[in-house]
């Protein structure tokens, strides 16, 4: 077995990723402390070709040493924002059309794989601080929390392999949408 050269991954450049279609997902940083999650979340962001990120709070943002380090220049073909407050970047998704998915341990929590999303349906995700998760005052917002079963020792994932885990299932259930291009 040989591993692939760079030449032989075909991959696309950022203008021509840019021109891609896109899942019709946006996933809502909720405070995240650590840079490189942010990196991470960038760079996984773009693997799986998301419409947007909301980097919310105290979520750093582009441009950053530490970030950089982990995107490896994914914060360059993936579209982001900032809010300052989360709520309100969860109030502009809501009047687009989105339905708002928390991803968290909460009383109600679907298991991830039992959710399939609508065709038609545009999704948020809300991905939460390290240590607190999603903030109280964004889960009373939210439609749907989505959970990630778990079967150790301990309660949580970190949010870069959680944002990885989420976005891999859903992924594939919009993956028909933009079949031609994958």
């Amino acid at each position: 077995m040989r591993k692939l050269n760079m030449d032989e991954l075909n991959r696309v450049s950022v203008e021509e990723f840019r021109q891609l279609d896109k899942i019709p997902v946006v996933c809502v940083l909720d405070n995240i402390r650590s840079q490189h999650n942010i990196g991470s979340i960038f760079r996984t962001s773009d693997a799986f070709r998301i419409m947007e990120l909301y980097l919310c709070g105290i979520t750093a943002t582009p441009p950053n040493r530490e970030i950089n380090k982990s995107a490896l220049g994914a914060t360059e073909s993936v579209s982001w924002q900032y809010f300052s407050d989360t709520c309100a970047a969860i109030e502009r998704l809501k009047n687009e059309g989105y339905t708002i998915i928390a991803i968290e341990q909460a009383i109600g929590s679907q298991p991830l794989q039992e959710f399939f999303p609508e065709e038609g349906r545009k999704i948020a995700l809300v991905f939460g601080n390290e240590v607190a998760g999603v903030s109280d005052d964004v889960m009373q917002k939210v439609d749907l929390c989505l959970e990630i079963p778990q079967f150790g020792t301990k309660h949580s994932f970190n949010v870069s392999v959680t944002l990885g885990i989420v976005l891999y299932h859903i992924f594939h259930a919009f993956k028909n949408k933009i079949q031609n291009q994958v």
